[in-house]
């Protein structure tokens, strides 16, 4: 790794938590990475949904929202900022849509939702975000806090958000998948 270059982009892939990873942030998490740059890195966390309703904080927007269409905790870092995830359909590339990897990236909220009908597949709402300075994610890695995997376009909008760190465990296959049946206490094994 060259002095402030991250070994390789990282960027649309998955942060998967570690079991050794305690910090109440993050444990169980699974971190979808928007950006990796050599200044740092910027995600969001897919699977901590809140109660609180897409429509009743974005007008327009809950129409192509996936269920379950509330607004989610993206991380730590200001949270009454919002971003979104869509995934598009594919051959489209909307005005306003950022694209992260493949048909998934992200969408400017100040745009009129009327101008991705047609082109939008779904979508999710973040509020706040995971942030790393430059090599801070890299150094995580290395101590063994996350697990770098691939993601699918259909990750960030499951249906049943706590089931996702079991299952991008159990789709790896060998022992990362005896990962996903690591008790969350295992002093009650």
């Amino acid at each position: 790794m060259n002095a402030g270059m991250p070994a390789e982009d990282l960027t649309g892939r998955l942060l998967v938590a570690s079991p050794s990873l305690k910090d109440p942030n993050f444990e169980r998490s699974v971190v979808l990475l928007i950006a990796h740059e050599p200044s740092g890195a910027l995600g969001v966390v897919l699977n901590r949904a809140t109660e609180v309703q897409v429509e009743d904080v974005l007008d327009g927007w809950h129409d192509f929202a996936a269920q379950p269409s509330v607004v989610f905790e993206g991380g730590p870092v200001q949270p009454e900022a919002a971003i979104c995830l869509a995934r598009v359909r594919p051959g489209t590339s909307p005005d306003g849509f950022s694209r992260v990897e493949g048909v998934v990236g992200t969408v400017d909220l100040s745009a009129s939702p009327e101008g991705f009908n047609g082109s939008l597949d779904r979508l999710r709402v973040f509020a706040g975000y995971a942030g790393w300075d430059a090599d801070q994610l890299e150094t995580e890695i290395e101590q063994g806090a996350w697990l770098v995997l691939d993601a699918l376009p259909g990750d960030a909008f499951v249906p049943q958000p706590d089931d996702l760190w079991s299952m991008v465990l159990r789709r790896q296959g060998g022992m990362l998948a005896a990962l996903a049946f690591y008790p969350a206490d295992p002093q009650l094994n």
